[in-house]
């Protein structure tokens, strides 16, 4: 294993530190770890997607590759009335997850490991994902792609996604399968792409 954030890697040794996140004027708390991604502060791809989210109240979300639950705890946290859901394949990532939900005293939102939608079987009306890139042009298409099969009707994908890293492929791929899709957002190179089903 090389240690990378969308693997496993038990032998990489835990140095487990906790920090906050401001969104909206309100303290969010997260804890890190070696072996995660963007272990020592939220990366500008979460945060711009944040801050470029609308949520409808009631919706229920999945969080496709949390990492340690940036988008999604935020989400779940300024959104009550919602329900989120948060999967990773990485199983530090999901452990530090479920510390910050503890922390943060979320009540409607849950997290659990799942290689993509494995172990997904229901549908929702917004899924969010900033895709692990480094794990490769086919996994990160699998997760906008895939995302249909999991989305209600209208329902609709939000993925934050470089320009330099494949986000005008991403859009052309999603462009063949979403009935519309915009790029609602960018700043630096980071493209913020919506596709409605």
């Amino acid at each position: 294993m090389s240690g990378q954030y969308f693997e496993n890697n038990d032998n990489l040794k835990s140095d487990i530190h906790k920090f906050s996140y401001y969104y909206k004027g309100k303290e969010i708390f997260f804890f890190s770890d070696n072996g995660v991604f963007s272990k020592n502060k939220i990366d500008f791809g979460s945060n711009l997607l944040l801050k470029s989210l609308k949520i409808n109240e009631g919706d229920n979300i999945l969080d496709v590759g949390c990492g340690y639950g940036t988008i999604g705890v935020t989400v779940a946290l300024m959104n009550p009335k919602s329900k989120v859901t948060m999967i990773d394949v990485n199983e530090r990532a999901i452990k530090l997850t479920k510390m910050a939900i503890e922390e943060n005293n979320i009540q409607n939102a849950q997290c659990f490991i799942s290689n993509m939608y494995e172990k997904i079987d229901c549908q929702f009306n917004l899924i969010i994902t900033n895709p692990p890139i480094r794990a490769g042009k086919i996994i990160v298409h699998s997760i906008l792609k895939d995302a249909l099969d999991h989305l209600k009707e209208d329902g609709r994908i939000i993925a934050v996604i470089q320009k330099k890293q494949g986000a005008p492929s991403a859009i052309k791929m999603m462009e063949e399968c979403y009935k519309k899709v915009s790029i609602i957002n960018s700043d630096k190179g980071y493209l913020i792409i919506e596709g409605l089903k």
